[in-house]
């Protein structure tokens, strides 16, 4: 089944490849059918999934390369940390197809990238191999490219390369790490699960642990490897912005889970002051720069490198309940950006402007759009009840014990983001009726399906958070154990280290 899931999407690509680019409706449903399918089977595989049972489920594994000495396999396999990834990637494609249903240049191309976008990611996730990890990490790399590139705004060739350039320059070093692992294994193994439990000498493991962090870091993005990620979001069109933030940033945290946590614990330690400043340094520069945001994307964009560094402040505190609330966050924020995005392009469509202060008052004309707008931004700044609260109050709650002073330099954030979604509300929304918007309607028909469906599953989590706390968390626990097991008495020799790190 995990194997449908994601080549699902990349038959529907080359169907839609051999249909006649004059067939759009056959091409949309193609589409919505492909990527709808690849959604229903992750929902049905989420909840067979035995959350009571701990490390992998749904393995498949078969010899890729028939040369036993280089050990490169299919390996597909979820537990609770990439099963909700897997989930999140095939919802917001559905979700990126319904939203692009209006799509009249090149549809034919553009159904067909963001259908190998899919499998691209949903691969990343699913991988228990680098081998596969990495050549799908780099698959997802040129739909992406093309998207922003061809249907992207006015600098959109200057902002896809740029993502292209920092990319690649983050896979590069990550790389080189897989090989450094690769040939450091007896026997030499691409395979996770075994590298996990390897022995590494800790001067290999602190060099080994910065090359995958400033890959995984590039994609999450933190501070100082986020500059790419405005231009993308501005220039990307509103479906793509949704993938973008929705899914590509979390193979960066889900990197760090996955590999840095579970296969690196000793390197964690060793960098966790680091991680920390970072995290502290991302969460509170990317709220205050959203504050100063003229344009509604841009904000957006800017609170995605703040409410990320929320995943890397829970790694860097490294227990059990932060590394789940991180873990909570890279599915909470995919939903509630995917829906921030939704409405934005959503009101540009209509409005064909997103300068904030060319707007006022127009609730008056669009009630629908401005309700699910203010829930949104409520559940981005974490409004206890909705799905950002669970995952944030989770990270804090972890990490405070070990990191109080930088928790709490995070946790201010909250005030600025309270600040920046409530200011942009009044602007926008609020106050005197500009009368040049008269012609506004609100959303209609097939666009508030994605709204919906986001806003719904934003309140659901947020009201009955077990429906996800309960899978990650045995996805969490294996890693904490393995790291605590593997590295017994690492805490307190560097203790001496983390304690200069730490402030007072």
């Amino acid at each position: 089944m995990l194997s449908l899931i994601i080549f699902l999407p990349l038959l529907g690509a080359i169907v839609i490849g051999l249909t006649p680019a004059n067939r759009v409706a056959l091409i949309r449903g193609f589409a919505l059918v492909f990527s709808g399918v690849a959604l229903v089977l992750s929902v049905v595989l989420y909840f067979s999934f035995n959350y009571h049972q701990t490390g992998l489920q749904f393995v498949e594994k078969a010899t890729w390369v028939s040369l036993p000495s280089i050990g490169v396999n299919y390996f597909v396999g979820v537990d609770g940390l990439n099963l909700p990834m897997v989930l999140l990637t095939t919802l917001l494609t559905v979700m990126a197809v319904l939203a692009s249903w209006r799509m009249e240049v090149r549809p034919k191309a553009y159904f067909l990238l963001l259908l190998l976008l899919e499998t691209g990611v949903s691969g990343v996730f699913a991988s228990m191999d680098f081998f596969l990890f990495f050549l799908f990490w780099e698959v997802e790399l040129i739909p992406m490219y093309l998207l922003i590139g061809i249907w992207g705004g006015p600098r959109r060739e200057y902002a896809a390369i740029k993502f292209v350039i920092y990319t690649l320059a983050g896979s590069a070093l990550m790389l080189v790490g897989i090989m450094a692992l690769y040939f450091t294994s007896n026997p030499h193994t691409f395979d996770m699960t075994v590298l996990a439990h390897q022995k590494y000498p800790l001067s290999f493991v602190i060099w080994v642990t910065m090359l995958f962090f400033v890959g995984f870091a590039v994609k999450l993005p933190s501070f100082p490897f986020h500059t790419w990620l405005p231009d993308a979001h501005v220039q990307a069109p509103t479906a793509v912005s949704v993938l973008l933030a929705g899914v590509l940033l979390k193979m960066g945290g889900y990197g760090m889970l996955r590999v840095l946590v579970g296969i690196l614990p000793d390197g964690v330690h060793y960098w966790a002051p680091l991680f920390a400043v970072l995290a502290v340094i991302s969460v509170l520069y990317g709220a205050c720069i959203s504050m100063v945001q003229t344009d509604l994307k841009s904000m957006v964009a800017y609170s995605s490198v703040s409410h990320m560094g929320y995943v890397l402040l829970g790694v860097a505190a490294f227990s059990t309940i932060s590394l789940n609330g991180a873990a909570i966050q890279l599915f909470t924020h995919g939903t509630i950006t995917g829906l921030l995005f939704l409405l934005v392009g959503n009101l540009y469509d209509k409005a064909h402007t997103r300068t904030i202060s060319d707007f006022g008052g127009i609730a008056k004309k669009m009630p629908l759009l401005a309700t699910l707008f203010m829930m949104a931004g409520l559940a981005s700044l974490g409004l206890p009840g909705m799905s950002g609260f669970i995952a944030e109050f989770t990270t804090f709650i972890g990490a405070y014990p070990n990191l109080p002073a930088y928790t709490i330099l995070s946790a201010a954030a909250i005030v600025i983001t309270a600040g920046y979604i409530l200011w942009m509300m009044r602007r926008v929304f609020f106050g005197t009726f500009n009368e040049k918007w008269e012609h506004l309607v609100d959303a209609r028909g097939i666009e508030i399906v994605p709204l919906a469906t986001l806003m719904g599953i934003i309140v659901l989590v947020g009201v009955y958070p077990s429906i996800l706390t309960n899978v990650i968390n045995s996805g969490v626990a294996p890693l904490t154990s393995q790291a605590h097991l593997a590295t017994p008495n690492l805490a307190s020799s560097l203790a001496s280290v983390s304690g200069f790190w730490r402030l007072p």
